[in-house]
C-alpha cells in the first residue's frame, strides 16, 4: 500500500506523459529527525540541478507509515538546501527512514546529505556526511568496518529492505579478524522496512570491543546497509558506508 501511494503520486504528477519519461533514482540510506542521548539528530539535504535543463524532483520516505511525498521543479543550475529535510519537505517533526530521490531524465540531480546533533540548548554540533547510493543495489556480501561499542563509543547498525513485495533476510557476522566470526545474527525484514538498532541488540553476548567488522550477507536485491559510530563523550558521529565483498586479512 505504501509503494502504491508513491507510484500513484508520481504518475499523477507526470500525467499522460508518464510512459514516455525516463527517471533516475538516488537513495539516501537514512534520514531523520529523532531524539538521541542528550541531543536530537537532524538531517540536512542539498539538491543541485547540474543537468542544464529543468527537472521534476520527487522525494519519498518509503518505510514510514504514510509514505509522504514531496515534489518540486528545479531549474537549470538551481540548488535547494534544507537544514531539516524531515520538517521542510515532509511537514513532520519526527521520522526515521531511507530517502528516495526520483528525478526526470537519465541523469539525477546531485544529492548531498548530512546528519548533525542539536543539544537541548539549541547548540548545533559538527555535521557528518551521509553517503548516498546511486549504484545498483544487488550486493550479496557487504562489510561494515571500524565498529566499536564500549564506554567511549556506541554503534548503530542499519538494515533496509526497499523491495515492494518480498521480505529480505540478512545474516550478520561479527569479526575481529577477517574470516573469523565472533558471533552471528540473523534478521528478516518485511517489504519496505528499516531496522536501525544498536550493535549490542544484534549481538547481546558481546559486551564490548573496538575495531570490529560486520559482514552482511543477503540474497535480496533493493537492500542497503550502513552503520554509525558515535563518540559518547563528544557526540561526534561517523557514518560507515559498506564495502562490497568480504574483508581481506592484510596481516603478515
Amino acid at each position: 500500500m505504501k509503494r502504491l501511494f508513491a507510484i500513484v503520486f508520481v504518475l499523477a504528477a507526470l500525467g499522460a506523459r508518464a510512459q514516455e519519461i525516463e527517471t533516475s533514482t538516488i537513495v539516501v540510506p537514512i534520514v531523520g529527525n529523532i531524539p538521541g542521548i542528550g541531543v536530537r539528530w537532524v538531517t540536512s539535504l542539498e539538491l543541485r540541478n547540474n543537468t542544464g535543463a529543468p527537472v521534476e524532483v520527487w522525494m519519498l520516505l518509503p518505510t514510514t507509515a504514510e509514505a509522504p511525498a514531496f515534489n518540486r521543479t528545479l531549474g537549470p543550475n538551481e540548488t535547494v538546501v534544507m537544514s531539516d529535510v524531515i520538517a521542510q519537505a515532509f511537514g513532520t517533526t519526527t521520522a526515521l527512514s531511507p530517502l528516495k530521490v526520483i528525478t526526470t531524465g537519465r541523469h539525477s540531480v546531485t544529492v548531498r546529505a548530512n546528519v548533525y546533533p542539536v543539544r537541548a540548548d539549541g547548540q548545533v554540533l559538527a555535521a557528518e556526511p551521509i553517503a548516498v547510493d546511486d549504484r545498483p543495489s544487488i550486493y550479496p556480501v557487504r562489510s561494515l568496518p571500524g565498529l566499536a561499542f564500549s564506554d567511549d563509543f556506541r554503534t548503530n547498525i542499519g538494515l533496509v529492505n526497499l523491495s515492494e513485495d518480498k521480505s529480505a533476510t540478512f545474516v550478520l557476522a561479527l569479526q575481529r579478524l577477517a574470516g573469523r566470526n565472533v558471533a552471528v545474527s540473523r534478521i528478516t525484514l518485511p517489504p519496505e522496512s528499516l531496522s536501525h538498532t544498536s550493535i549490542q541488540s544484534l549481538f547481546p553476548l558481546i559486551t564490548s570491543g573496538n575495531d570490529f567488522t560486520i559482514v552482511v550477507e543477503t540474497a535480496s536485491p533493493d537492500t542497503f546497509v550502513y552503520a554509525s559510530v558515535i563518540d559518547n563523550n563528544t557526540t561526534a558521529a561517523r557514518f560507515i558506508r559498506p564495502n562490497v565483498g568480504v574483508p581481506v586479512d592484510v596481516t603478515p
